[in-house]
């Protein structure tokens, strides 16, 4: 992949080195060697469009202020027909290199050869990544956790496909277990119940309505003949029975929102296979178990855990723990280099725990991320919102979509890093306006759209970028030079960078902010430069200028899971 801005930095360094060499070699600036050192852009636009550090990395080693290697360096640096227009020393030592406003404009013909491809990486390089999100308990419908988990984790995944890694999305099913045991109880009592035996939800039982209407419509299926059947046999078909019904809904309601996994991974298969009582084998042999109380216990305390856990009951069941342990086992057993976790904030003290048991088993837990991600909060009318409009019970993934749309919940979840709160304003999300983040960039998408229909039906053709040489690409180009088209181009280089720096710190936040960055200086262009104009040529340059938008526009929406409307 082609990237101006990588290419330019390329270049500044070049020139730096070779300037630092010849001050070394002229005795001017006693160095062994040259530094590490990094090409950035200032956070302050008038410091120009790029800097060094290297004066301040050098200074110790040179016993020289670093402004005055910087000076040294400036004064030795060859410029001449490389797009520099000045050098500048500021601050404690930086060198800002400021650039002929042109110097971005061959990112257009990139962005328009490479299309869906720009902002590619290879800093993956093929590296198997599994992505585990969402992950809900198969016992109920999905939770406003569940939803947030949803958007970030498939972002995220998108996130880092652009960055060259192989990524496997998974669900893991919690199909095992006392939440089963109490989802079969709890289903028992409301079967009774609706036959009007007396009957008592369970200790630590689900009360949700979903489990009546489950209940509700096995008897008009198959009426009472439940209450002649063993109870565990009865309890037993219940849990299949409901089980399957909510997987199939959370996998609907799920593709509603545009997620979909590549495994669905079961608990209760790691318990069938022997894979649990095989890790529980492994730790024992290994010397990290022990018994008390009539339980067995992971030696946790040695790998810096505050306490040490229990791995199989008093009644001879494993723990839910145990059970993690094996399926953390097998994701590392299944070939993947990198495993991430997406969890809950009330999985926080989980983790120092699991890394302990992968170190035990022999894996390195430097290969498993866990993102914790915080809660969210929903709000009405200025209110916190608890009740869905649509059925009056807690809000779920499903009631969130059908209020907002998948679009706004999905752009909504990603403004933020998971380690923040989250509050999201329902009628914001809802708002024909610019104070509503996805609107903003959905119309800036739209308004583009426009233009291209009125560029055909006034006959007005975009040339396809392939078809117009080198030469002729740069002199169309050249026709852009107001400030809010220098702006606007410097932008689309922007995104190899934000994809980069998105994948390395599991930010997908990043790509929702660069979205709302970009849309924000085309409005900007589009307030003050007419495309479709008298001049030929400018048109044609424009034109290319918001195709090129466009595009990128596309490949942010593609990362957050949200539609590009051609008309709002």
């Amino acid at each position: 992949m082609k990237d101006v801005k990588a290419k330019m930095r390329e270049n500044l360094k070049e020139i730096t080195v070779s300037a630092l060499k010849k001050a070394i070699d002229e005795g001017a600036v006693n160095l062994a060697g040259i530094p590490d050192f990094t090409i950035e852009v200032p956070q302050a636009e008038a410091h120009g469009d790029f800097a060094a550090n290297v004066a301040m990395l050098a200074a110790r080693e040179a016993k020289m202020p670093p402004r005055k290697i910087a000076e040294i360096i400036k004064d030795r640096m060859e410029i001449a027909g490389t797009g520099i227009e000045k050098v500048e020393v500021a601050g404690p030592g930086f060198i800002n290199f400021h650039l002929s406003p042109t110097w971005a404009h061959g990112v257009i013909p990139i962005i328009l050869s490479e299309k869906e491809n720009y902002g590619r990486q290879d800093i993956g390089k093929g590296k198997k990544v599994q992505v585990e999100f969402v992950s809900a308990n198969p016992t109920g419908p999905m939770h406003m956790g569940n939803a947030r988990g949803a958007a970030l984790g498939d972002a995220l995944a998108s996130v880092l496909e652009m960055a060259g890694y192989d990524v496997t999305r998974e669900f893991y099913i919690n199909d095992a277990g006392n939440q089963i045991e109490n989802f079969g109880l709890s289903l028992e009592a409301r079967y009774l119940e609706l036959l009007g035996y007396e009957s008592q939800i369970p200790e630590g039982g689900y009360h949700g309505e979903d489990i009546k209407d489950h209940m509700r419509e096995l008897i008009e299926k198959e009426g009472d003949r439940f209450l002649s059947v063993d109870p565990a046999e009865r309890r037993a078909y219940f849990i299949e029975y409901a089980l399957k019904k909510n997987i199939e809904r959370m996998k609907k309601d799920l593709a509603d929102f545009g997620v979909h996994f590549d495994v669905w991974f079961s608990e209760r298969s790691l318990h069938e296979s022997g894979k649990v009582e095989e890790v529980i084998r492994i730790l024992t042999e290994r010397g990290y178990t022990y018994e008390k109380d009539g339980a067995l216990w992971f030696k946790a305390t040695e790998f810096g855990v505050p306490k040490d856990e229990v791995l199989v009951r008093q009644n001879g069941m494993p723990t839910y723990f145990a059970a993690d342990i094996a399926y953390h086992k097998d994701k590392f057993d299944r070939g993947f280099d990198w495993v991430i976790d997406i969890w809950g904030a009330d999985h926080h003290g989980h983790v120092p725990r699991m890394k302990g048991a992968l170190a035990a088993l022999g894996y390195d837990p430097e290969k498993l991320t866990i993102i914790i991600m915080q809660l969210v909060r929903l709000y009405r009318n200025g209110q916190i919102a608890r009740m869905s409009k649509r059925t009056g019970r807690a809000v779920t993934l499903a009631d969130l979509v059908d209020e907002v749309g998948k679009d706004a919940a999905r752009f909504f979840f990603n403004l933020r890093g998971a380690d923040t709160h989250l509050d999201f304003d329902l009628d914001l999300a809802v708002k024909q306006s610019e104070e509503n983040p996805v609107y903003y960039v959905q119309y800036a998408h739209a308004r583009i759209a426009s233009i291209l229909r009125q560029a055909a039906e006034q006959k007005v053709a975009v040339p396809e970028v392939e078809d117009v040489p080198p030469a002729e690409m740069e002199r169309l180009l050249s026709k852009l030079t107001c400030e809010a088209e220098i702006d606007l181009i410097k932008k689309l280089a922007d995104f190899p960078d934000v994809i980069r720096v998105a994948a390395s710190t599991l930010s997908p936040y990043r790509i929702a902010n660069y979205t709302l960055e970009l849309a924000s200086a085309f409005h900007s262009f589009y307030n003050v430069c007419r495309v479709l104009t008298s001049d030929k040529d400018l048109t044609t340059a424009r034109l290319l200028l918001v195709k090129a938008v466009q595009q990128v526009l596309q490949n942010c929406f593609r990362i957050l899971g949200i539609s590009a409307p051609e008309r709002m």
